[in-house]
């Protein structure tokens, strides 16, 4: 598959081939998406973030495919979204757009993805993370990962 371009949106970059993140889209923003090449798109706000844009509307109207799993901050950063996460991306049709307001809750639940089901190391998480957009929630991030590890580590002695 060859890589579209990175589409001219907020935020927008691109960490792995087929993948595009992405911050806040508005109503212009999906005719570009759809002659950009971008086959799904995966929000990760609650729709009372936009209560002037129906975006999943807007997105189906345009003949691309839309999934959301509303992130409203480091409270659901849990492993169950987590794991919605990663099978929204397994399953998505490439190239697919992923975003938040700014990139930062993709950035964690990325960062997250690559810690409970991929066996990362914290670091490399936090790349990974960064990579996708990882900013502010950062701390929230390392703390769910440690806790994990602890967690793990009680386990092991029992």
């Amino acid at each position: 598959m060859s890589q579209p371009p990175v589409p001219h949106v907020a935020a927008a970059i691109s960490p792995s081939p087929g993948i595009v993140v992405a911050g806040r889209l508005k109503p212009a923003d999906i005719a570009q998406l759809k002659d950009a090449g971008i086959e799904q798109i995966i929000d990760l706000t609650p729709d009372d973030e936009t209560p002037d844009f129906d975006e999943a509307n807007a997105v189906r109207s345009a003949g691309l495919d839309y999934s959301n799993l509303p992130v409203r901050d480091a409270a659901d950063l849990t492993r169950e979204n987590v794991i919605a996460f990663d099978q929204m991306m397994r399953n998505a049709k490439r190239p697919v757009l992923v975003h938040c307001a700014s990139g930062n809750r993709v950035g964690a639940m990325a960062a997250l993805r690559s810690v409970w089901i991929d066996g990362k190391s914290e670091e490399d998480a936090i790349a990974i993370g960064k990579a996708w957009g990882l900013k502010g929630l950062e701390p929230q991030v390392r703390e769910r990962i440690r806790s994990l590890r602890r967690s793990e580590s009680d386990a092991s002695l029992h």
